[in-house]
């Protein structure tokens, strides 16, 4: 069987530190109930001109991010990296005309292993990441297409960023369950169209979605949603999780799978 494709937006870093959290809960059951022999991750933060990917066997974990709890700084996430994973999706992208860079010495982004630490809690799959090009959402979704081959090689792809990211706007008092009207109707947007499958209205949203500008203010955040919509090869995806954090962070996070 093909393994899944994940889109998670992540929230903020200190998600990480709350394994009681519902969205935690609910990455702990998506990786307790599948069977991946190892992830290749897409993070928002890594977000290069050009194709990058991960060659070390023992990637480290890289805190990038400032002002948090020391709490934070003293996660380790041990996963071995894959050097021949990163070889096979290299190949892959090569042959679908999209160069790739290898990075030895790069290891794991906040955005991979805030993520990984409740899916995959014991460290013991191995990681690549994969950088997040500044491309436009249809080459994106080429690239994630490309990709594609490795979920019947049981390859995990987790995309990780934020459906509503702006952190400009987010009311650091706002309780979980209090949602700014506008960060409401701009997520609606988004799962109404990807629901019906109107992909290209979701790659041209500068254009068709009143929301994206607020949304999105630099789409470094949505873009992993289009690597994993053109990984997941048009099959059926389910919400894994909804919600939001600090009045405008969406938490919204799927699952593609094949029927």
């Amino acid at each position: 069987m093909k393994t899944p494709v994940l889109f998670v937006s992540h929230g903020s870093p200190m998600l990480a530190l709350d394994s009681d959290h519902p969205w935690a809960r609910a990455l702990h059951a998506f990786g307790r109930t599948r069977d991946v022999k190892a992830v290749l991750v897409i993070s928002a933060h890594w977000w290069t001109p050009d194709l990058r990917i991960t060659t070390s066997a023992k990637p480290v974990t890289i805190h990038d991010f400032a002002g948090f709890p020391e709490a934070l700084y003293r996660i380790a996430y041990p996963a071995p990296g894959s050097p021949e994973l990163a070889r096979r999706a290299t190949g892959l992208l090569q042959d679908a005309g999209f160069p790739v860079h290898a990075e030895e010495a790069r290891g794991l982004d906040h955005g991979a292993w805030s993520v990984l630490r409740h899916s995959h809690p014991e460290a013991e799959v191995p990681v690549v990441q994969l950088s997040l090009p500044r491309w436009d959402p249809d080459a994106l979704i080429r690239q994630g297409a490309a990709l594609a081959p490795l979920r019947e090689e049981g390859v995990l792809i987790l995309a990780s960023g934020g459906l509503i990211h702006n952190l400009r706007a987010v009311d650091w008092d706002s309780a979980d369950d209090a949602v700014r009207p506008w960060a409401a109707e701009a997520e609606a947007w988004f799962v109404q169209h990807l629901d019906a499958g109107d992909v290209a209205s979701l790659a041209d949203h500068r254009a068709r979605w009143a929301g994206s500008h607020q949304s999105a203010p630099s789409t470094d955040h949505l873009d992993p949603v289009f690597v994993a919509i053109g990984a997941a090869q048009g099959d059926p995806h389910r919400t894994l999780y909804q919600g939001f954090q600090l009045g405008t962070l969406s938490l919204r996070s799927w699952s593609w799978e094949a029927p």
